[in-house]
């Protein structure tokens, strides 16, 4: 008999922050399917809806609402086959009925699109990123490069550091163990540095398994990063990459971006305009002094406000062909901003988050939509992350070539860069590291045949 949606269960767990999240079970004959939903802190307004209860308890952080409306989605999906992904997420929104899921919570819809995600490779009797590979029709198995946060600011850290993210991008490695094994080792010798110059205390870690020493000059953490990845003889090895999150620190009524918005005594003086911003990042592209390997920046998210178009469209037109230019709050893993960005020419890269859209079906279609646009797509996480795995299989099955899932450090963090491990294992000599072409993955099929070749 053929395996199909019998029941839908959920509850309330919690999330790495400690706040409590979903957790959805899809049962078919093949056994129980768990999937567990994330949640970000600095999000985009145009996300799909993460339905809170509000009130007292959990500081109204609740998701009781959401659970119970799984209870609801559920009558729409039973008997379903769990293969048809498409058919099942459609099913869902057009129950929800909203433009952004706000009437049952893209966080109940979503637990229940990732669960059957796991129950359709199931009843295909495939691995997870196998199986999301054939829903994506896509024809490469790639093993993505990790983008490592290692330095926190922003509103991931209590220090005063503006920008967001300081991370580690290993496009030189040749395997994904070797880029692992490159960046765990950077990450220790970087807790040493930041211990030695700035105290014991000074290596705590944020959110996201990043350091967070209480320096605000962000062209410091680039010095630190780089100071540890050439101790570690990797400077050939490793580039950087940012995520500036700079809708945290744009002011809408006077159209500045402020450096210094986490000081209560700020004196204005760190606040610029846009233009004076992306000189700033030119800055920070310049090439070192010195005879030493350059340590090169090659990707940049978010560098302007999630609505600042005009500041985004000059820097890609300026930059766009030597970095990454990647929307995260702009786009918001959604169609129609993805569409939008794309008549501008406001961005190169998407980052593609699946709470932000809701589905799994429709982050395929935003994917879909960022290739044939020729941006590169960075799977990512979010800061309130919990054990599923799930994003390590979709950056695989995607063929995305790169994925952000914190620093080396943090069960919930490792946890997807290990089934990385796990899956490359699996694939033995078929496995690809995304590498250089972490931008373009999809060049990669016929270098690698060529290989093969003795070419």
């Amino acid at each position: 008999m053929a395996s199909r949606i019998s029941d839908v269960k959920a509850r309330q767990v919690f999330d790495s922050r400690g706040n409590p999240t979903v957790e959805v079970e899809v049962v078919t004959e093949d056994g129980v399917f768990r999937a567990v939903v994330p949640s970000g802190a600095s999000t985009g307004v145009y996300e799909a809806h993460e339905l809170r209860d509000g009130g007292d308890r959990y500081m109204g952080k609740a998701v009781q609402g959401a659970v119970d409306n799984v209870e609801l989605l559920k009558e729409e999906i039973l008997g379903m086959d769990p293969t048809d992904q498409e058919g099942v997420d459609q099913a869902l929104i057009d129950a929800d009925g909203t433009p952004n899921k706000s009437k049952y919570g893209a966080n109940a819809i979503l637990g229940i699109s990732m669960a059957v995600c796991r129950a359709g490779a199931a009843k295909k009797g495939l691995p997870l990123y196998k199986h999301i590979n054939n829903l994506a029709g896509n024809p490469n198995l790639i093993l993505p490069v990790p983008c490592l946060n290692v330095l926190n600011g922003g509103s991931h850290a209590g220090n005063k550091l503006a920008m967001q993210e300081f991370m580690l991008i290993p496009t030189r490695a040749t395997t994904f163990t070797e880029a692992m094994m490159m960046c765990s080792e950077v990450y220790h010798t970087l807790k040493k540095i930041i211990q030695k110059k700035y105290g014991q205390d000074a290596a705590s870690v944020g959110d996201e398994g990043g350091f967070a020493p209480n320096i605000q000059d962000n062209h410091e953490a680039l010095t630190l990063l780089k100071t540890a990845i050439r101790q570690c003889g990797y400077a050939e090895q490793i580039s950087l990459g940012m995520d500036i999150a700079a809708s945290e620190f744009y002011d809408k009524a006077t159209g500045l971006y402020d450096l210094d918005f986490k000081n209560d005594k700020s004196d204005g003086s760190m606040k610029l305009t846009s233009a004076e911003l992306l000189k700033l990042y030119k800055t920070w592209l310049a090439p070192d002094e010195g005879d030493e390997p350059q340590i090169e920046i090659v990707s940049i998210e978010d560098p302007f406000d999630q609505d600042d178009w005009q500041a985004w469209s000059a820097m890609t037109e300026e930059l766009g062909d030597v970095l990454q230019v990647v929307g995260d709050d702009l786009l918001v893993t959604n169609p129609e901003r993805i569409e939008q960005a794309e008549e501008k020419d406001a961005c190169n890269g998407l980052l593609l988050k699946v709470n932000q859209i809701g589905s799994v079906t429709e982050s395929i279609k935003a994917f879909s939509m960022a290739r044939s646009a020729g941006w590169g797509v960075m799977v990512s996480h979010r800061s309130g992350e919990t054990e599923d795995t799930f994003i390590a299989d979709l950056a695989v099955g995607l063929g995305a070539g790169q994925i952000k899932a914190g620093a080396p450090c943090r069960s919930e963090r490792v946890a997807k860069y290990n089934q990385i491990l796990r899956i490359e294992e699996d694939l033995a000599e078929r496995a690809q590291y995304a590498g250089e072409y972490f931008r373009d993955p999809w060049l990669m099929a016929p270098v690698a045949r060529g290989r093969s070749m003795g070419l």
